[in-house]
């Protein structure tokens, strides 16, 4: 048997306090406290929705249902009727072979190598039941009860189907055995756009539309134990038309859907086997959506916003996340600093302090910020990059009215005036460094305040030259990276929209999760890429971007807008901005991962 000696090379270690900096997986006794300890990786207890990769056709009320995980799935049909197939490999839809019928609605149940597709809507309810290869359709025996928008679940051999739009809103259940169907016990409610999760001997049935009226809209949950439905706790909010995921009765997951007060509702809920209880919501509310998976690993994809959508989401639990810690605090507080540098060496010049406009800068060491020389011009809402020793500021506002043009290289000592940007702005972003940096988006218009700009200018070391603009103009972004790898995101008012840069073109990537104005950003380049903070409202969120996808990482300790930001997405620094109570002198610093301390009592 493996021991701890055996296992880390030491026996566990007493101390009077906890250690500095103890090893993951590393185990101590604390005297003072009679407790022993150990450190593991942080990773997230409750699962969250990010961004993934766009269907390649938009699509509502499609077929799904199949795969085990958000690493596979296989969507077909939907309203048109369409008979459109793609397949999910875990990072990107590819269209394969259409189905034989087109349709609306049907259910499914499998893998993406040995999938059903049964029944549907075509001139009316239809009892069409295809089986998936991997490669082909191939139509098979029927439903007994032609159907759209049931419950399903099971395996290519060995599935179950529930409810439905039929001549009414069917009860019926009809279990699949590889070749035929066979009708069994009902229902105790009749409903359509129902979901459910299990198998043919156990299976978990929820929520629906039934007869149109007061009470459309159903909560009702029904557990099938081979032979017969009985009814259990409800959901917390009836709906209808929502994606549903889950691999047994006990463990299930509902996200979207339409419900009484909302006919594009985000909610999620889980169920445990005994009770729903809500979870994080969809980042895009939706309904007739489809989805798969687990309770720990789920897809939702298409539906309606309304307009048919190719969005879509993956769920997870359990995954790696990173986390932010104080450090010191700035000399001076003040909101819309713009930065430079790591968490290790850092530089933080002008901004909007309490007394106003400013052209402080202070100079960060990993601990303690220092005041140095000012800059030549006081400016607010300005852009910067570069590191602790070469650095260059841009553009900004000037109090009552000023859109400043002004560009100051920073030498590591002194600031100097070099050649103005090509046209004058505010809220602006900028990325690179002092000898090679990127401008873009921002306020141009003094005479029209709000005017949302898509310029973009490169700097070359001497001179600014005006580039490609963003696809979408906007003021108040998140930037970061090199001037032939950037990444523009969010902006006001409160948008997702995020932009890659390749030296030459903007091209529209996978949005932030959460949409917001006035956040800052670090990254090397527009494949590692750390977005957090902003408003509105004021918020800690922080989101790691990894070429395609954004995913929710650990808030920001002081939630704040128009902060500064800069570094990597390995060793970011936030400091300054405007906090819910006033401008502050908050600076954290960023960690990839983080580790979580088990208290083990010995009494």
């Amino acid at each position: 048997m493996a021991t701890y000696l055996g296992t880390h090379g030491s026996k566990i270690q007493n101390y009077t306090t906890d250690p500095d900096n103890p090893n993951t997986g590393e185990v101590w006794y604390n005297e003072t406290a009679n407790t022993l300890k150990f450190q593991y990786p942080a990773v997230t207890t409750s699962g969250s929705w990010r961004t993934v990769a766009s269907l390649n056709t938009a699509r509502y009320v499609a077929g799904g249902n199949v795969g085990t995980t958000s690493a596979e799935s296989l969507v077909f049909g939907g309203a048109g009727p369409i008979a459109n197939t793609e397949d999910w490999n875990g990072s990107a839809w590819t269209e394969v072979n259409d189905l034989n019928t087109s349709r609306s609605g049907p259910g499914g149940f499998g893998v993406n190598t040995a999938a059903i597709s049964a029944g549907g809507y075509d001139t009316g309810p239809a009892g069409y039941t295809e089986s998936w290869n991997g490669t082909n359709w191939t139509e098979v025996a029927d439903l007994n009860d032609g159907r759209y928008g049931n419950a399903s679940a099971g395996t290519s051999t060995a599935g179950i189907i529930t409810g439905g739009g039929s001549t009414d809103m069917a009860v019926t259940t009809e279990t699949w055995n590889g070749s035929a169907w066979t009708e069994v016990g009902d229902l105790n409610k009749k409903r359509r756009n129902i979901r459910g999760a299990g198998t043919t001997s156990a299976m978990v049935a929820y929520a629906g539309f039934n007869d149109p009226g007061p009470n459309a809209y159903t909560a009702d949950t029904e557990i099938w134990n081979g032979s017969s439905w009985t009814e259990v706790n409800n959901m917390n909010t009836a709906k209808y038309n929502m994606a549903g995921a889950g691999q047994s009765s006990t463990s299930a997951l509902s996200a979207g859907g339409e419900t009484s007060s909302d006919p594009t509702s985000a909610l999620t809920e889980q169920w445990n086997g005994t009770n729903w209880t809500e979870v994080n919501d969809l980042n895009n509310g939706r309904f007739g959506v489809a989805g798969n998976g687990s309770v720990t690993s789920a897809l939702v994809f298409g539906g309606s916003l309304p307009g048919y959508t190719t969005a879509t989401e993956e769920w997870n639990v359990g995954v790696p996340i990173g986390a932010w810690a104080t450090g010191g605090t700035m000399n001076t507080a003040r909101s819309t600093p713009r930065m430079g540098g790591d968490k290790a060496a850092a530089l933080a010049f002008s901004g909007q302090s309490a007394s106003g406009d400013t052209g402080l800068t202070e100079s960060y060491n990993g601990s303690n910020w220092t005041e140095v020389n000012d800059m030549s011009t006081a400016r607010n809402n300005g852009a910067g990059c570069g590191t602790q020793t070469a650095a260059l500021a841009f553009g900004g506002f000037q109090d009552p009215s000023s859109h400043l043009n002004n560009t100051e290289l920073w030498n590591g000592t002194n600031w100097t005036e070099v050649n103005n940007l090509n046209t004058a702005r505010k809220q602006l972003a900028g990325t690179g460094i002092s000898t090679s940096a990127l401008a873009f988006a921002g306020e141009t218009t003094p005479s029209s305040p709000g005017a949302n700009s898509a310029l973009s200018e490169t700097w070359n070391g001497t001179n600014w030259s005006e580039g490609n603009d963003l696809n979408t103009a906007r003021r108040d972004v998140g930037g970061a990276g090199v001037v032939t790898s950037a990444l523009c995101f969010g902006g006001t008012s409160n948008l997702t929209v995020t932009e890659k840069y390749n030296g030459t073109n903007w091209t529209e990537v996978n949005d932030l999760n959460t949409g917001r104005s006035n956040l800052a950003g670090g990254g090397a380049d527009n494949t590692a890429v750390l977005a957090f903070g902003g408003s509105s409202p004021t918020t800690g969120k922080t989101e790691l971007f990894n070429g395609t996808n954004w995913a929710e990482q650990n808030d920001l300790n002081t939630a704040r807008n128009t902060l500064g930001g800069s570094g990597t997405t390995t060793d970011a620094i936030a400091a300054g901005g405007s906090s819910d109570s006033g401008i502050t002198t908050a600076t954290e610093e960023w960690s990839a991962t983080s580790t979580t301390t088990k208290t083990v009592s010995t009494d």
